[in-house]
């Protein structure tokens, strides 16, 4: 669906798309409260609200970001309570069933990864886990019992670590959705420093983009 996205914050793509349909296929209980991370333009967040009719929070770090899941939302008759923030910070305390992220993910030279600028959308410190790191620690504490972490993620930042950190944290994990997708212009000029680290092998011009699904075992009440 068409979202108003203004200058620096991230156009919903294959990623966008495969943590939606990876929701869909939750079977996310009717009324759950959901949140969703770095929401960019609210794409996420304004399905999760037609698909459970629950309670939808939104959180992201860019002003614009913010403004555009409020605008998307509220055309489209969703209702979102927006934040802006740096990850959990601005629900401190709350729990939800369902916690939804695409966070930048995209390695990069920069560390710490930019706050301002359109890169923010995509770089992720060196090893494109800048982000990944945090939420895995930080989002378990937020999960609801019987609740679930849809995260999206690239191959080339080490989907085998997400699991792992994930199932430390006494969560149950599995891949629960896989896509290969063509590099983008961005992956593309960062080919030569990709290879260099081992993350793609010579001559690959794609990568294979996931959604990681984590579950708090406990039974909800």
């Amino acid at each position: 669906m068409w979202m108003l996205r203004p200058p620096g914050v991230y156009r919903p793509q294959a990623d966008t798309a495969l943590l939606t349909e990876a929701l869909r296929q939750a079977t996310v209980p009717r009324g759950a409260r959901v949140l969703d991370l770095c929401t960019g333009t609210g794409a996420v967040a304004v399905a999760a609200a037609r698909e459970t009719a629950g309670a939808v929070v939104a959180v992201d770090l860019s002003v614009r970001a913010v403004l555009a899941t409020r605008v998307n939302a509220r055309l489209r008759g969703a209702r979102v309570r927006v934040h802006r923030g740096d990850l959990l910070a601005p629900v401190a305390g709350e729990l939800f069933d369902v916690i939804l992220a695409n966070p930048p993910y995209v390695p990069s030279g920069r560390f710490p990864p930019p706050r301002h600028g359109r890169s923010r959308c995509w770089d992720a410190g060196p090893d494109g886990r800048a982000l990944l790191d945090r939420i895995c620690d930080q989002a378990p504490r937020h999960l609801a019992p019987g609740g679930t972490l849809l995260v999206a993620q690239s191959s080339v930042c080490g989907v085998d670590d997400t699991l792992r950190a994930l199932r430390a944290a006494g969560l149950k994990t599995s891949v629960a959705a896989r896509r290969r997708e063509p590099f983008g212009p961005v992956m593309r000029s960062r080919t030569a420093d990709l290879l260099a680290r081992g993350a793609i092998r010579p001559g690959q011009d794609d990568e294979e983009l996931v959604v990681i699904r984590a579950d708090h075992t406990r039974p909800r009440g």
